[in-house]
């Protein structure tokens, strides 16, 4: 991490030659004097242009793009229609789903073989509830869309607890009859009722997963065609600025269209396409660990993208990662990720253009800033017994004086106390100087 210092105007350091001794040979020792001025501290990091979220949607099974409504940089609404898949097996399973519904028992029979017979029909609408759970939980996790994937979990779990609660009473109202408490006719009832909700959430379920196929924007944003492919650097995690998980967009092999056409056929997880939500753009910048403790929210930064040489954009800290990251040199790094501004131009002319997400950058955040400061070189400062001392000039000898930094640079400091402006101190060669002695005038 490279930390640099602006100086704005104020008193200059003032530099004159002296000499340790009277000696007529040269002395590597220089003279100056403390300045007055504002410091920026500055921390470099390496970034990446982020997404505000990218959703890819997926075939949730195997079948035919039937309709592709979009395009490639197409701009779409949340809800959207983009594209309906057709499914043979998702509707042969709805439409057995159906007819077994319609076939299911309404009350009243008895199954032959007494309480025996009652546990084996109990067992197997068990085993066919199983099933379709089963069918719709492996459904439910092909949709790429995390809300509707949610849902459809959710709708899964709703109704297997609803069943096991149906079936449950079903194997009580059995026991009571093998105990002489209950008569068949209760059995029977309970029976039926779970045979019945087994039907109705097995065609609710497959009905559900049907509907999963006519794919829906997620997010407002822009269509890409095709899916996503991890990054050499990682995932969209790191293209995005803390939300939907996603990736960069993955690059088609030389002579090679990856998209899915109107009318091809998808397996089951294929990616279709991708909506990307630039509404926002952001950075993510991989601050070292010997810095990050300067980065707060809401300090101010500035970009240089490698697409956009001698454009700048100004950016803001938003928040920084807990969790370390490993950087590319092997160290220890924390993501920080920022709020992304328009660019610009030094010379005012041209319009910097838009970012795109993944894009390099480099970014200058200015962690800290002291305004009328006393600032002395960096190499004025050394340690004497563990402590920062600066050599001044006093009364025409060296005297080696505590002293405390603040905001601090590769280039110069600040000296929060112990110095005063306009004070005479050596900025060089501080090894080659005693206490005490003699000090040239000028």
């Amino acid at each position: 991490m490279k930390r640099t210092v602006i100086i704005a105007a104020g008193v200059l350091v003032l530099l004159s030659m002296g000499a340790a001794s009277c000696d007529d040979e040269p002395s590597a020792v220089r003279l100056g004097t403390a300045a007055v001025g504002t410091v920026e501290e500055i921390v470099e990091a390496p970034g990446t242009v982020t997404a505000r979220t990218a959703a890819t949607l997926t075939a949730p099974a195997a079948g035919t793009v039937t309709d592709l409504l979009v395009g490639p940089g197409d701009q779409v609404a949340e809800g959207d229609v983009l594209a309906v898949i057709d499914s043979p097996e998702l509707e042969r399973r709805r439409d057995a789903a159906k007819q077994a519904l319609d076939e299911a028992p309404s009350g009243g029979g008895v199954p032959t073989g007494g309480t025996a017979g009652f546990t084996a029909v109990r067992e197997r609408t068990d085993k066919q509830a199983t099933e379709a759970f089963d069918q719709a939980r492996e459904a439910a996790d092909k949709i790429a869309d995390p809300e509707l994937q949610k849902a459809l979990r959710h709708q899964v779990d709703a109704a297997k607890q609803q069943y096991e609660a149906a079936s449950a009473a079903a194997a009580a109202a059995v026991r009571s009859v093998e105990n002489g408490v209950a008569s068949l006719g209760r059995a029977m009832g309970a029976l039926s009722a779970a045979q019945r909700l087994q039907a109705e959430q097995a065609y609710e379920l497959a009905d559900a997963a049907v509907d999963a196929l006519t794919l829906r924007a997620p997010v407002a944003g822009v269509v890409q065609l095709g899916g996503t492919a991890p990054a050499s650097s990682g995932s969209l995690t790191d293209l995005l600025q803390g939300g939907t998980p996603g990736q960069l967009p993955q690059p088609a092999a030389a002579g090679v269209d990856s998209t899915v056409p109107e009318g091809g056929y998808v397996a089951a997880g294929t990616p279709v396409l991708t909506v990307v939500d630039v509404s926002r753009l952001g950075l993510t910048a991989e601050v070292d660990e010997t810095d990050v403790l300067l980065v707060e929210p809401g300090v101010a930064a500035e970009a240089e993208l490698d697409a956009a040489p001698g454009a700048a954009y100004p950016a803001t800290v938003r928040a920084a990662d807990l969790l370390p990251t490993t950087s590319a040199r092997g160290g220890i790094s924390y993501r920080v990720r920022l709020d992304l501004g328009e660019g610009s131009y030094a010379d005012g002319g041209d319009a910097a253009p838009t970012p795109r997400p993944g894009m390099s950058a480099v970014v200058r955040l200015k962690v800290r800033e002291a305004a009328d400061a006393v600032t002395v070189p960096a190499a004025a400062v050394v340690s004497v017994d563990g402590r920062d001392t600066v050599w001044t000039v006093e009364d025409g000898r060296y005297a080696s004086t505590p002293v405390r930094l603040g905001v601090q640079g590769e280039d110069t400091v600040q000296v929060v106390s112990g110095l005063r402006a306009g004070q005479r101190i050596v900025v060089a060669g501080a090894d080659q100087v005693e206490a005490g002695a003699e000090a040239p005038q000028q």
